[in-house]
C-alpha cells in the first residue's frame, strides 16, 4: 500500500461510524437554512441605519464573494467529500499546523455564534414577554437544543430541515405581502410605500460611502454557516449529487432572501424607521398597522436563530472530533455515542455557548454585538483558508499531481484570488470600527492559546505535528 492509500485510509478509520443520515431534502434545506440568519433578521436594522439602501448593494456585493468561496469548497468537496472538511484541506494542502489553527478556528466561529443566536432568541422571546430575563430564556434553548444534538443525525436533518423550511416559506411570504403593499396600496403603510424611498431620502448612499463599506462586517456575519454543507459532507446519501445542487442554487438564494427582502421592505418602509436591536422585518410589519404579522415575523426570526444554534452545535461536534482523529484534540472528543453521535464534543460545545447566557445577563444590551464580531473574525478565517487551500489544489491539478474534481470552480483560481482579496480587506475595515476591533484582541489572544496548544502537540507527539500532507506525499 502506497503512503497516499495510508493515508486515505487512515481518514477512513477516522470517520468510520457516522451514520450517513442526511438525505438530498435535508442537505438541500440545510444550505437554504445556511443563507438565511439572524444576522439578517436581526442585525440588518442595524446596518441599515447605518448604511440605508446601500446595503442591499452590499449585501449583493459580499453575495458574489460567498459565491466564489461555495464554488472553491464545492470543487474540494467533489475531489474528497469528507466530514470537517474546511480542517482536512487547510492539513493537506497548507500542512498540519494549518489544519490544527482551523480546525479549532471553525469550532470557536460555530461556539460564539451559538452564543449570538442565543442572545437573539432570548431578544425575541423579549417581544412577547418582556419581563422574562434574557439569561433565562438563552439557557433554556441551550438545554433544549443540547437533548436534540444527543439524539442522532436524522432527527437533527430532519429539525433543521422543517426550521428551514419555516424561514424560507416566511421570507417568500413576507416578499409577496410587501408587494402587495407596493402595488394594491393595503395597509396601514399602503398610502406611503413607495420604490422611490431606496433614493428619495438622502440618495442610495445617505450617510456615505464610507459607511456602507462599513457595515460589510455585518453583512459577511450574515452568510456566516453557508459553507454547512462542507460539515454535511460526511454525512450525507449522495454527496456527489446533492452537494453541488445545493451550492449552484446559491445565487437564487442570495438574489431573493437577502437583496430582493431588503428592496422590499425597504420600499414599504423608508430606511430611517429602522433601529439597532429591532429585527427590520418585525418592525415592518408594525408599521403596516398588521400587528398578528408581526408576531408571526417574530416566531420565525426566532426559529431562525435555534436554527442556527441548532446547527452550530452539529458541526462543532463533527470538527472537535476531526480534531481528535487527528490527534489534535484530546482523544476522549473522537468518541461517539451509542447512537453515532459526537456527544462529548457537543457537550463541550454547549458549555462553552453557555457563556452566552452569562454575557446576556451581564450586558444584554452589548452581547450581541461582542459575539457577532468575534464569529465574524473566525468566520473569514475559515473562508480563507478555503481559497488557500483551493488555489494551492487548482495549482496541483495543473501540475499533474492531484485529480481534477468533477465540480470545478468557473475561473479556476482567479475568483479565489478575488474572494481571498475581498475578505483581507473586510479584515481593514474590522480593526477600524473602534466597536468590532474587540474581535482582533480576541484573534490575538486566541492565537496565542492555539500557538501553546501546537508546541504542546508537538511535543507529545512530534510524528503527528510533523505528518506530510496528501499533496506532499503524492
Amino acid at each position: 500500500m502506497s503512503e497516499v492509500q495510508t493515508l486515505r485510509s487512515g481518514e477512513a478509520a477516522a470517520e468510520e461510524g457516522y451514520e450517513r443520515g442526511l438525505g438530498s431534502r435535508q442537505v438541500q434545506m440545510i444550505a437554504i437554512g445556511g443563507a438565511i440568519g439572524v444576522g439578517l433578521f436581526l442585525g440588518a436594522g442595524a446596518n441599515i441605519a447605518k448604511a440605508g439602501p446601500s446595503l442591499i448593494l452590499m449585501y449583493a456585493l459580499a453575495g458574489v464573494i460567498i459565491f466564489f468561496i461555495m464554488r472553491a469548497l464545492g470543487e474540494l468537496l467533489l475531489y474528497r467529500p469528507v466530514s470537517g472538511s474546511f480542517a482536512e484541506y487547510a492539513r493537506e494542502f497548507l500542512g498540519p499546523f494549518f489544519g490544527f489553527v482551523t480546525g479549532w478556528t471553525y469550532w470557536l466561529m460555530w461556539a460564539v455564534t451559538g452564543m449570538t443566536e442565543l442572545t437573539a432568541a432570548a431578544i425575541y422571546v423579549n417581544y412577547w414577554f418582556p419581563g422574562v430575563p434574557q439569561w433565562v430564556s438563552a439557557l433554556t434553548f441551550l438545554v433544549v437544543l443540547f437533548g436534540v444534538n444527543l439524539i442522532s443525525v436524522k432527527i437533527f436533518g430532519e429539525l433543521e430541515f422543517w426550521f428551514s423550511m419555516v424561514k424560507v416559506t416566511a421570507i417568500i411570504g413576507m416578499i409577496v405581502i410587501g408587494l402587495g403593499v407596493l402595488t394594491l396600496g393595503f395597509s396601514d403603510a399602503g398610502d406611503t410605500a413607495a420604490v422611490s424611498h431606496l433614493w428619495d431620502h438622502g440618495g442610495m448612499f445617505p450617510n456615505g460611502v464610507g459607511s456602507s463599506l462599513m457595515t460589510l462586517q455585518g453583512v459577511m456575519f450574515a452568510y456566516l454557516a453557508v459553507e454547512l454543507v462542507g460539515v454535511t459532507a460526511g454525512e450525507s446519501e449522495n454527496p456527489e449529487k446533492t452537494l453541488p445542487k445545493a451550492i449552484n442554487t446559491l445565487p437564487w438564494r442570495i438574489i431573493v432572501f437577502y437583496v430582493g427582502a431588503l428592496v422590499v421592505i425597504l420600499s414599504v418602509v423608508q430606511w430611517t424607521e429602522f433601529q439597532e436591536g429591532v429585527s427590520p422585518f418585525v418592525a415592518a410589519f408594525g408599521k403596516m398597522g398588521i400587528p398578528l404579522a408581526a408576531g408571526i415575523v417574530n416566531f420565525v426570526v426566532l426559529t431562525a436563530a435555534l436554527s442556527s444554534c441548532n446547527s452550530g452545535m452539529y458541526s462543532t461536534g463533527r470538527m472537535l472530533r476531526d480534531l481528535a482523529s487527528n490527534g489534535e484534540a484530546p482523544k476522549f472528543l473522537g468518541k461517539l455515542s451509542s447512537r453515532k453521535t459526537p456527544a462529548t464534543g457537543i457537550a463541550l460545545s454547549v458549555a462553552v455557548m453557555g457563556i452566552g447566557v452569562v454575557l446576556n445577563y451581564l450586558v444584554p444590551e452589548k452581547a450581541f454585538g461582542y459575539v457577532m464580531s468575534v464569529a465574524t473574525a473566525a468566520g473569514i478565517w475559515t473562508w480563507m483558508m478555503i481559497l488557500v487551500s483551493h488555489i494551492r489544489y487548482r495549482r496541483a491539478v495543473v501540475a499533474g499531481r492531484l485529480p481534477a474534481s468533477s465540480f470545478p470552480a468557473p475561473g479556476g483560481s482567479v475568483c479565489s484570488w478575488i474572494a481571498l482579496f475581498f475578505l483581507i480587506f473586510v479584515t481593514v475595515l474590522i480593526a477600524k470600527d473602534p466597536d468590532s476591533r474587540v474581535s482582533l484582541y480576541v484573534g490575538a489572544g486566541w492565537a496565542v492559546v492555539l500557538g501553546i496548544g501546537w508546541t504542546a502537540l508537538k511535543r507529545r507527539a512530534p510524528r503527528e505535528a510533523l505528518e506530510p500532507s496528501y499533496a506532499d506525499a503524492r
